[in-house]
């Protein structure tokens, strides 16, 4: 194995779930597989794909519930991410939706971070975190001070970031507005070369996704029950049941299913149905790589690769007669398969790796000149 001419570490929000930030971090991790990782809590049993990674974890690990909640302890994330010492490093690359891009590093330490999203619950999204939050009404009384501290913390943090990079033009916007920075956009990584088109098409749109209110789902179930036409459902999540009963019989909750599984749906389906505003999205991508267009909300991630009338289409107003009137619309026999999974292969994780590994030296180089 060739050895970098530099140190290297990784930080991460949290490891107590694998989702789209996660494989970031795996991509990460496998460029860089000595790199350690630092991080506030991990649950190694919900996180086997670091199984042979050094996660170095904060205070935070030993604490009532951390590894399963961390949501517990978010007041804590700040100390718990400053407390950790990189002095022996040359490059920390940060992973981040929260906390992890406020790391302290020293002067002749670059720290680039990958920013998922500026934290949503502290900045556009705080009230919708009050309202929706399950915490004992004790607690959401405090929850709106607390944010003023986090959100006043995550302003002042983002300055110790020597460069950003966006998983999207959304992303890149909203950093601009939140944190009066630029940043590189590099797409995640998407497993697309896993994904096959079929030779036959059948007669259902599908969803694949967490079941949480951001998403949307209500306004396809609500479309659909209008339409009458057969919609798929994968995955679970804490609106699963109450979504479920506002389903009519020709929408089907498929529940947690296999990869394999999840590639057979995505192959076959008239198209993805993706009403919610991303800040990337990686499901549809997989759908395109699949063969098959995307119905999506013309708003967030989306715009960087659904293509009007060559990858899917638009609707306009992020409401359920706007979705069923783009379905009303929606002709999927003058989509060329082949020409969608070519676009979604731009965006295959073999690419990712390699913009995210040139980047990263290059700016290295930069840096180095510079304190010369």
């Amino acid at each position: 194995m060739k050895t970098n001419p530099y140190k290297i570490a990784l930080a991460h929000d949290w490891m107590t779930n694998f989702a789209g930030a996660e494989r970031v971090l795996l991509a990460f991790h496998e460029i860089w597989p000595n790199a350690p990782i630092f991080t506030s809590t991990y649950n190694r049993e919900k996180m086997k794909q670091f199984s042979n990674a050094d996660v170095r974890v904060s205070f935070l690990q030993k604490w009532p519930l951390a590894s399963k909640k961390h949501q517990l302890y978010l007041p804590l994330l700040p100390i718990a991410f400053e407390s950790f010492d990189f002095k022996d490093f040359d490059i920390v690359v940060s992973s981040s939706h929260s906390c992890a891009k406020g790391i302290v590093v020293k002067p002749n330490t670059l720290h680039i971070s990958f920013c998922h999203t500026p934290m949503r619950y502290a900045w556009d999204d705080s009230q919708n975190y009050v309202k929706e939050s399950r915490f004992a009404w004790p607690i959401k009384k405090l929850i709106p001070s607390m944010m003023n501290y986090i959100r006043m913390w995550d302003r002042v943090s983002a300055d110790r970031v020597d460069h950003f990079i966006a998983n999207s033009n959304f992303v890149k916007q909203r950093i601009k507005k939140y944190y009066k920075a630029d940043a590189e956009v590099i797409h995640p990584p998407v497993n697309a070369s896993f994904y096959t088109p079929a030779q036959t098409i059948s007669d259902y749109f599908l969803f694949v996704g967490r079941l949480i209110s951001y998403k949307r789902v209500d306004h396809a179930l609500a479309a659909f029950n209008e339409l009458k036409l057969p919609l798929k459902i994968i995955g679970t999540g804490p609106e699963y049941a109450k979504l479920k009963s506002m389903a009519k019989s020709n929408i089907e909750f498929l529940g947690s299913v296999s990869d394999s599984d999840v590639k057979q749906y995505l192959a076959h389906a008239k198209a993805f149905i993706f009403p919610a505003i991303e800040d990337f999205g990686i499901a549809p991508l997989e759908a395109m790589a699949s063969g098959r267009p995307v119905i999506a909300f013309k708003g967030g991630g989306a715009l960087d690769y659904v293509i009007e009338g060559i990858t899917g289409t638009f609707y306009n107003k992020q409401h359920p007669l706007a979705l069923a009137d783009a379905v009303k619309r929606f002709d999927y026999t003058k989509y060329n398969p082949k020409v969608i999974r070519q676009h979604a292969l731009k965006f295959d994780a073999p690419i990712f790796k390699k913009k995210i590994k040139e980047f990263v030296e290059g700016k290295f180089m930069e840096f180095k000149n510079s304190n010369n």
